[in-house]
């Protein structure tokens, strides 16, 4: 079972930028496709980013494109969410997931994935 782990979230004003990290407890490469999702007070989670299994493919919510960028490095392990020009609205838990899979593309759906961290805290005041 892997293990995930986010790391990064905090509070930033509006405009500020924050990156996002999530360490997994295996390798990941070539394996595992990775996801960001979100989940605000009062709402659904909801997809924010994900990348291919090699980093090949990236997706972004409408949300968050060209704000938001989603790496991978498989050294380490570890996939990256940069976050910039924040906005109140982009507040929320975000969670990542990885997903097994030889799919060479990515996937929004929450219930594609088979692993989930806790979470970590964004904040963005206004």
């Amino acid at each position: 079972q892997v293990q995930l782990v986010e790391s990064g979230g905090g509070l930033v004003q509006a405009g500020g930028s924050l990156r996002l990290s999530c360490a997994a407890s295996e390798r990941t490469d070539s394996t595992y496709a990775m996801g960001w999702f979100r989940q605000a007070p009062g709402k659904e989670r909801e997809f924010v980013s994900a990348v291919s299994r090699t980093g090949g493919f990236t997706s972004y919510a409408d949300s968050v494109k060209g704000r938001f960028t989603i790496s991978r490095d498989n050294a380490k392990n570890t996939v990256y969410l940069q976050m910039n020009s924040l906005k109140p609205e982009d507040t929320a838990v975000y969670y990542c997931a990885c997903r097994r899979t030889a799919e060479w593309g990515t996937t929004s759906r929450a219930y594609d994935y088979n692993y989930w961290g806790q979470g970590t805290q964004v904040t963005v005041s206004s």
